[in-house]
């Protein structure tokens, strides 16, 4: 198999097309299929279009040989902001074929994900009441919207995510995510989290009722555990660089709870498609997305 945008799209599109239900749907079935659909949100992402309005009329002007029928950007939108529980089912899938799926080892953070950034935004946006106002440690500034918590392999696989408004607890979260994810973790896994998710009570209940063993950095304040795993912990911040750098997370664009939702999701799914392709083809490294950005 060859290494490149339409080798990896081509793949991803049998992929869906033969391994995921599609959506029902009452009447004519679409003239762009769910499979066409979100290999076209990949491509978006991994060709940098931030913008739906460039990004079609790009793509009516130079993937016309990929794709048998091409939205416009009202239809497509309308299409990718009601298509979240499928990009979440594919990711899902595409996680369950990597060989690092086996392994004992998940990586869990969370960054924040900024939706506006005027106040009369955050006053009239359709967002009001989901999203809120969060601090940002690494840029040490308030932002608002939500924050994404993401569970991934150790080459950066997303298995689970979720959306969160940013005053709740990050351990809340954390429980929250990793029950509604129980099918997709095994007893016995260990989860390697930052040090803000110290709590003795915390470690326990995932040690008893989940199964899942926390392994953190120590803070300043208490015995030697597990040291200060400086180099480990980097594995999530590069997989949170990838989606903020290449794939413009940060510039969804969306407006609305359905739209973030999706928004995120087709990051993350062109993220797991690469990492997948990657394997696939068996790449020097697995996170590389060089070979599709152009």
């Amino acid at each position: 198999m060859t290494t490149s945008l339409d080798a990896l799209l081509a793949a991803l599109y049998v992929f869906i097309d033969d391994h995921v239900a599609p959506c029902r749907r009452i009447g004519r079935p679409p003239k762009l299929s769910d499979a066409e659909l979100l290999c076209l949100a990949v491509a978006q992402v991994l060709l940098g279009f931030p913008s739906a309005r460039h990004w079609i009329r790009f793509a009516h002007a130079r993937l016309g040989h990929l794709f048998r029928y091409l939205p416009q950007q009202s239809a497509y939108n309308k299409r990718l902001n009601a298509a979240g529980p499928l990009i979440s089912q594919v990711i899902a899938a595409l996680a369950r074929q990597v060989p690092t799926w086996h392994d004992n080892l998940r990586l869990i953070d969370s960054t924040p994900l900024p939706c506006a950034a005027s106040r009369e935004s955050t006053k009239h946006s359709e967002l009001a009441g989901h999203a809120g106002y969060g601090y940002c440690r690494s840029h040490s500034r308030f932002f608002w919207g939500f924050r994404l918590y993401l569970l991934t392999t150790a080459e950066g696989m997303p298995i689970s995510w979720c959306l969160a408004n940013p005053k709740l607890g990050e351990r809340q979260m954390i429980v929250a995510l990793l029950e509604r994810a129980h099918h997709l973790i095994r007893t016995g896994q260990v989860i390697l989290a930052d040090k803000g998710f110290t709590g003795r009570r915390f470690e326990t209940f995932l040690a008893e009722h989940l199964g899942v063993h926390l392994v953190r950095p120590d803070r300043k304040d208490e015995p030697v555990r597990h040291g200060r795993l400086a180099h480990v912990r980097q594995w999530i911040e590069a997989v949170f660089d990838t989606l903020k750098g290449q794939l413009s997370l940060e510039q969804h664009g969306a407006r609305t709870p359905a739209g973030v939702f999706a928004r995120v999701g087709q990051r993350l799914l062109a993220l797991a498609s690469a990492i997948w392709h990657n394997w696939t083809t068996d790449a020097k490294i697995k996170r590389s997305l060089i070979a599709y950005d152009h």
